[in-house]
């Protein structure tokens, strides 16, 4: 009961959650990060003063001890060089396959702003006997050791870890959204279909009585108009609730036959224009479902032209589709609305569900394998709404 009436909070819980475990880890990491590049700074520190050492005195005592502090070092790359720009030593350099001594030498250069653009180098010095003075002998240029280096991009595979993570629950949230969101569709639409059903069969049978009766016959002309619409409305949301059946149709036909229906049954204030080939063009169409798009797309225009305005449909055929256009000369639209008039519950009207543009992208798109959008729009000047359909 918490969880659904304080639904938004908890989403806000878990995201600030969430959020400051990531930051932590990735603290932690930094933290352990330069830790490991302070120990590596202090070894390479103590085979600095061992080298210097060993190359002032070789006589020294703890002379195997030296060389053994120099030779301990088997992962962090390290370039000494001298102060005429010579090299004195290097070890733990990738070559490439190639000769190390050549190589080194062809790249110090290179190297040595590598290793400076990781670690700070480190001056190799020693007390002149006679003048007391420091005098500069070799740099100890060094880069990160492998694991150091591992580490460095560590946060960023977790955080790609952490994205990937995020995309697959957002993509399956989505998904059973939808999944829910189709369902509720198809129940909807049967339940609607059968609803009307019934009343729609005591209608026939009570126009079959009239006939009997002495009626005038445009009467019952009239009815039965309007029962064949009642049964085509019946189809329409029968078949919304399922897959519907797809024929080879001939499109200009059915486009002529529904704006025939919507010319006769609109505004004489809307001036109709039709502009279709002479030519039939076939798509694989479910004739019900397309002149119910084709309806909503056109009511919507006239609803946006508040009932005055020029109206036309335009097919037009192209190699391998087919485009159907509906220009209206209503308000128009905003560059962001292009895309929100097609979701569910949208709407710019006083009243309306806004379900009429969402009910044409779910027939075009998911049933017809085709495609709807806004094409052009300015404000008080019009729209083009579109629809592309493949041919066959």
């Amino acid at each position: 009961m918490f969880f659904t009436k304080n639904r938004q909070l908890v989403r806000w819980i878990i995201i600030i959650t969430s959020f400051a475990i990531i930051s932590l880890i990735l603290w932690n990491t930094y933290t352990f990060f330069q830790k490991f590049k302070d120990e590596e700074r202090a070894k390479m520190e103590i085979w600095s003063n061992a080298q210097k050492i060993f190359s002032s005195d070789e006589n020294n005592p703890n002379f195997n001890f030296l060389v053994k502090i120099l030779n301990s070092n088997s992962t962090t790359p390290i370039l000494v060089v001298n102060v005429d720009g010579t090299i004195s030593n290097f070890n733990n350099i990738d070559f490439n396959g190639k000769d190390s001594t050549k190589y080194v030498t062809q790249n110090k250069d290179k190297l040595i702003r590598q290793f400076e653009s990781e670690n700070i180098p480190i001056e190799i010095s020693y007390i002149d006997s006679e003048t007391q003075e420091r005098i500069l002998a070799s740099k100890l240029y060094y880069g990160n050791a492998p694991l150091l280096n591992k580490l460095k991009y560590y946060p960023l595979a977790l955080l790609l870890i952490i994205f990937l993570f995020a995309f697959v629950v957002y993509f399956f949230y989505r998904s059973s959204k939808i999944a829910a969101q189709n369902k509720l569709w198809s129940g909807m639409a049967k339940e609607t279909a059968h609803q009307i059903g019934t009343p729609l069969s005591s209608l026939i049978g009570w126009a079959e009585i009239l006939k009997t009766e002495n009626v005038n016959p445009e009467y019952i002309l009239e009815i039965e108009k309007d029962i064949d619409r009642l049964q085509t409305i019946t189809e329409r949301f029968s078949k919304i609730g399922s897959l519907p059946t797809l024929k080879k149709t001939d499109i200009v036909k059915e486009t002529q036959d529904t704006y025939d229906y919507l010319k006769t049954r609109s505004s004489k204030l809307i001036n109709f224009n039709l502009k279709l080939p002479e030519q039939p063009i076939y798509v694989n169409l479910n004739p019900q479902l397309y002149s119910w798009t084709i309806e909503n797309l056109v009511k919507n225009a006239i609803d946006a032209m508040k009932g005055k305005g020029d109206l036309t449909i335009v097919i037009t055929q192209l190699e391998n589709s087919v485009k159907i256009n509906i220009i209206d000369t209503g308000k128009g639209l905003t560059k962001s609305q292009f895309k929100s008039v097609f979701e569910p519950g949208y709407t710019t009207k006083k009243r309306g569900w806004g379900l009429g543009l969402s009910l044409a992208r779910r027939i075009v798109e998911d049933f017809h394998g085709g495609k709807i959008k806004v094409a052009q729009s300015q404000i008080d000047k019009g729209t083009i709404m579109q629809i592309a359909l493949k041919t066959v």
